[in-house]
């Protein structure tokens, strides 16, 4: 099955609302089963199926109970579509090594997801770890 641009354009924009809304149940229509997921930012999580990227999704709501995610720009060609959102949330944790602060992120990050199948089969996703934990409080205050 072949998608269009506004297909997929409409593909992440119910991602998006579902994710905010905290409605996982579906992402059977949207995410394959098969879904797989790349990050240099939390390289130890690995992402190799639907029911993994809920996990990943309900770990998260867990830890930023009040995060909203935004998909600013939107940009599909072929069988990709590339994102560049913002996120922003309380950090109620804890999520990894990090315990909570009760600090609020706000940052951006952007991605690439592959479509197949009219569903979103692959994510490329990247964010600026630093100025996340620098938000929370994580990071040692810099020297005088």
């Amino acid at each position: 099955m072949t998608s269009t641009v506004t297909d997929m354009k409409a593909l992440v924009g119910r991602l998006e609302e579902a994710m905010n809304a905290r409605r996982l149940d579906e992402l059977d229509d949207i995410v394959a089963a098969d879904f797989v997921r790349h990050c240099e930012a939390t390289p130890d999580v690995d992402v190799r199926s639907l029911e993994q990227f809920e996990e990943v999704l309900r770990q998260d709501a867990a830890a930023f109970p009040d995060n909203v995610q935004r998909f600013t720009h939107v940009v599909a060609e072929g069988d990709q579509i590339g994102i560049f959102a913002t996120y922003e949330g309380t950090y109620q944790g804890p999520l990894g090594p990090f315990p909570a602060t009760g600090k609020r992120a706000s940052f951006t990050f952007a991605g690439v997801f592959r479509v197949a199948g009219g569903k979103l089969a692959e994510f490329w996703i990247t964010w600026d770890n630093l100025t996340i934990l620098g938000q929370l409080g994580l990071l040692p205050a810099p020297a005088a």
